[in-house]
């Protein structure tokens, strides 16, 4: 469609057009020229609008016919497709956009389509405590999923409408619930309207929130640039440095299969060392290592004979001690230990044992010997309680009991 086509078409039938154009961005990802074919469709409904005077500043939502109710949101598809607009400064469309939502928003707040708890919070600004911020939102997202509610049953009644009105057309028997729709379709429009610009108003909220945190972090972003020299991102400088890396990464590739792995470093200071420049990997490597000492670097490295270097060589040691072995020395030191604690264990177990089967007769003779003894002291006991009972007969201290005491 050319320009003089599109100076051609009448109101209607431009905004229609620009409005499935809007409708195709926001589903999908819209080629640019589409974008930038919409933008100029709206402008161009603006200018039409504003031509023809369909709206005024002392009018209310009331006032205003049901056929002119959806040319209220030229400015905010013009906000969203303008939004969309991909170039290489983004400042400009955000601004763009931003200043078209203000307008879409000052003109439905002359209509009183702008909820009050929405007016207030705006005249507010960014002043409100979060428990307020969050239960606006809060209402915004019911206000929101109504709005898309109602606008779904308007669809599905149109459609029921439509099948009824097939059906009496080709004669056939009416679904039930459907003989009875009321023909209100100019109501029914006015709702579907009302109920759009009520979804729109929730949309332009929440994406003029949006647009000023971005220009905002744009701004920061372009300052810095402009602070440090670099006025234009280089995306040839980018692609050069990515050529040179994928160079780097091909021959380290290609030569890695002639060249010889390195031995794997299985000491944990010498990892250390490596990794902080003290020793390479081609380097040989023991789990031996001395403790660290810090001091002046002509002494650490020679031997220590005199006081003087004694006291030298402990300036600006650490305040804790350090090590005197790596984790690999320590593990083998307790794994000798264990060992030695393990035979140990064995050979005392097994002396015991021997011992115990060795001393087994010396052992059974004490005991009897020991029972000989036991033996000899019970004859004897018994022999004297025997010798005392002799001495003394039952019943011989008890005078009372005989019959003649």
């Amino acid at each position: 469609m050319g320009g003089v086509a599109m100076e051609e078409m009448p109101l209607s039938a431009l905004f229609e057009e620009a409005r499935k154009i809007h409708l195709a961005a926001s589903e999908s990802r819209a080629d640019q020229d589409v974008v930038k074919k919409g933008c100029e469709m709206l402008d161009k409904c603006e200018d039409m609008v504003g031509k023809l005077g369909l709206f005024s500043s002392n009018e209310t939502k009331e006032d205003i016919s049901t056929n002119n109710l959806k040319y209220l949101l030229v400015p905010f598809y013009l906000a969203e497709l303008t939004e969309k607009i991909k170039q290489e400064d983004r400042i400009p469309i955000v601004k763009a956009s931003y200043a078209k939502l203000k307008e879409f928003f000052s003109f439905c707040e002359a209509m009183e389509l702008v909820p009050e708890e929405e007016l207030e919070a705006s005249s507010r600004g960014g002043s409100a405590p979060p428990a307020d911020r969050r239960a606006l939102k809060i209402a915004r997202f019911k206000r929101q999923k109504a709005a898309e509610a109602k606008l779904l049953e308007i669809k599905e009644r149109k459609e029921r409408r439509g099948r009824s009105k097939r059906a009496a057309a080709l004669s056939t028997p009416v679904e039930s619930g459907e003989d009875d729709i009321p023909d209100d379709d100019s109501e029914e429009e006015r709702d579907a309207w009302l109920a759009t610009i009520n979804l729109a108003i929730c949309k332009a909220i929440d994406l003029l929130e949006m647009l000023k945190r971005e220009e905002e972090m744009l701004s920061a972003i372009k300052e810095k640039q402009l602070k440090d020299g670099e006025d234009v991102f280089s995306r040839d400088a980018l692609d050069d440095r990515t050529k040179k890396a994928e160079t780097w990464h091909r021959d380290a590739a290609a030569r890695i299969q002639y060249s010889r792995p390195a031995q794997p470093i299985t000491c944990a200071t010498f990892a250390q060392d490596v990794l902080e420049g003290r020793a390479s990997v081609s380097q040989g490597h023991e789990h031996k290592h001395q403790p660290l000492i810090f001091g002046p670097a002509s002494i650490v490295n020679g031997g220590l004979s005199t006081e003087r270097e004694r006291m030298i060589a402990q300036v600006f040691q650490p305040s804790h001690r350090m090590p005197t072995m790596s984790i690999e020395d320590a593990g083998l030191t307790e794994m000798n230990i264990m060992n030695d604690w393990q035979e140990q264990t064995k050979k005392a177990i097994e002396e015991a044992t021997t011992s115990w089967h060795n001393d087994k007769p010396l052992r059974r003779k004490e005991e009897d010997e020991e029972d000989d003894d036991e033996d000899e002291e019970a004859v004897m006991k018994a022999r004297a309680f025997d010798d005392w009972k002799d001495d003394n007969p039952r019943g011989a201290g008890n005078k009372k009991l005989t019959p003649c005491g």
